[in-house]
């Protein structure tokens, strides 16, 4: 089976929506991979094709970004951001952080965000990667649904907490759901 057939069974699957939406998609995907397709990429070549592209498509740079004077501009008062990755900034005293390498999860992963709270410092080079690193975190509070606390605990390496969060906190969003109706 080629490709471009295993897409179009994989695409068949997503189904369809009113607005033809998936449609289209289907369609543009569908160009891309043919493209690809046609180039006649071995296993290796289509790995490096892939890879690339994904860090374009995300506007993640190819090479680390150096921390020279050239790769900056001054956004307020001698803070700089990166001119190659836009959510790398630099500090007047030359410390350095990523806003984008950090996305955090107080539900155990039913939803993501990022805050300044968990800025990624970062030192040169830096290569971006291309997801950002995943923290889970559980409040030590009590907070209302839909706020955020100051005292919290984090506890990625900590995957039985990190189930135990989401279920509770998928019981209460469906508790919240059916109260609605």
């Amino acid at each position: 089976m080629s490709i471009l057939e295993y897409a179009k069974r994989e695409l068949d699957r997503i189904g369809k929506d009113e607005e033809g939406m998936q449609h289209l998609m289907n369609r543009n995907i569908l160009e891309i991979i043919e493209k690809f397709s046609e180039q006649g990429h071995s296993g290796f070549s289509a790995e490096y094709a892939i890879n690339v592209l994904e860090r374009l498509l995300r506007f993640k740079p190819l090479t680390p970004l150096t921390g020279e004077d050239d790769e900056w501009y001054e956004v307020y008062n001698g803070s700089k951001q990166n001119k190659r990755y836009s959510s790398v900034f630099m500090n007047e005293d030359g410390t350095a952080y990523d806003i984008d390498g950090i996305i955090v999860s107080d539900n155990g992963g039913i939803t993501w965000f990022s805050s300044g709270r968990f800025r990624k410092n970062i030192t040169f080079p830096y290569t971006v990667p291309t997801h950002p690193e995943k923290v889970y975190i559980e409040y030590t509070e009590d907070i209302p649904p839909g706020f955020t606390g100051d005292d919290f605990e984090i506890i990625t390496d900590k995957p039985e907490r990190i189930k135990a969060l989401y279920e509770r906190k998928r019981k209460e969003l469906d508790e919240a759901l059916w109260e609605e109706v």
